[in-house]
C-alpha cells in the first residue's frame, strides 16, 4: 500500500500540464529516491514564489511588486500595447529583440468548453489599460489556435467599438522556411496576407 503522503505528491504533480498517473509517479520517486535535494530546492521555491509574486497592475504579469520592471522602464515605448495569453508569449516576443513597446498578458484565452469567458480574463482590466491615452495602437499576438483566433476578435470587437487601434500579428510562410516543407495552410494565409514589395 503507498503511503498517503506519495499519494499526495504524486496527485499534486499531477497538476502539471501534460503530466498523466505514470509521469508524476516517476517524478514523485525520482525526487525522494534520486534527487532530495533537488526535490528540497522545488519545494522551497515553489514555496517562495507563491509568498511573493503578484500580478503586475499595469500588465498582469508576474511580478514582487506593485508595478512590474518592464512596465516602470521609460524607454519602453507606451504608445504601443501588446496582448499576449500567457507570460511564456511575453518572453519569446522580448527574444526577437524587435519589439519595444508594453504588453498586457491575458494569463488565459477565451474556452467556452472550459469555462473561461470575457469575465474570466478579466477583459474589462485590458480595456481600461488599452483606453490609456498614451497607447496609439494595441497589437493582439494571442496564438493561431482556434482559442486564440475567439480572443483576437472578441478584443478586437471590444477595442474597435472604442476607437482604438488595433492590429494582428500576420502569419505566413516561417523564415528560412521551403514552400514544399511548409503546410498548406500556412501557405493559404500566406496568400491572403501578402503585401507589396
Amino acid at each position: 500500500m503507498t503511503p498517503s503522503s506519495l499519494d499526495e505528491l504524486i496527485e499534486a504533480l499531477r497538476c502539471l500540464p501534460g503530466v498523466g498517473p505514470k509521469s508524476a509517479q516517476r517524478m514523485a520517486y525520482h525526487l525522494l529516491q534520486r534527487d532530495q535535494r533537488g526535490a528540497g530546492r522545488l519545494a522551497r521555491a515553489l514555496s517562495h514564489a507563491l509568498e511573493v509574486l503578484r500580478h503586475c497592475e499595469r500588465c498582469n504579469t508576474f511580478t514582487e511588486s506593485e508595478i512590474c520592471e518592464r512596465c516602470a522602464n521609460p524607454r519602453r515605448d507606451a504608445s504601443l500595447l501588446c496582448v499576449v495569453e500567457m507570460p511564456a508569449d511575453l518572453a519569446m516576443i522580448e527574444q526577437t529583440q524587435s519589439y519595444s513597446g508594453l504588453y498586457y498578458v491575458l494569463m488565459g484565452r477565451l474556452s467556452p468548453l472550459d469555462g473561461v469567458g470575457p469575465r474570466e480574463l478579466k477583459l474589462d482590466k485590458l480595456i481600461a489599460r488599452a483606453g490609456d491615452p498614451a497607447v496609439a495602437e494595441v497589437i493582439l499576438a494571442t496564438n493561431f489556435t482556434n482559442e486564440g483566433e475567439a480572443t483576437a476578435h472578441t478584443i478586437a470587437t471590444l477595442l474597435s467599438a472604442r476607437g482604438l487601434k488595433v492590429s494582428r500579428l500576420s502569419r505566413g510562410v516561417p523564415v528560412g522556411g521551403e514552400l514544399e516543407h511548409t503546410d498548406t495552410g500556412t501557405i493559404a494565409q500566406a496568400l491572403v496576407e501578402r503585401r507589396s514589395v
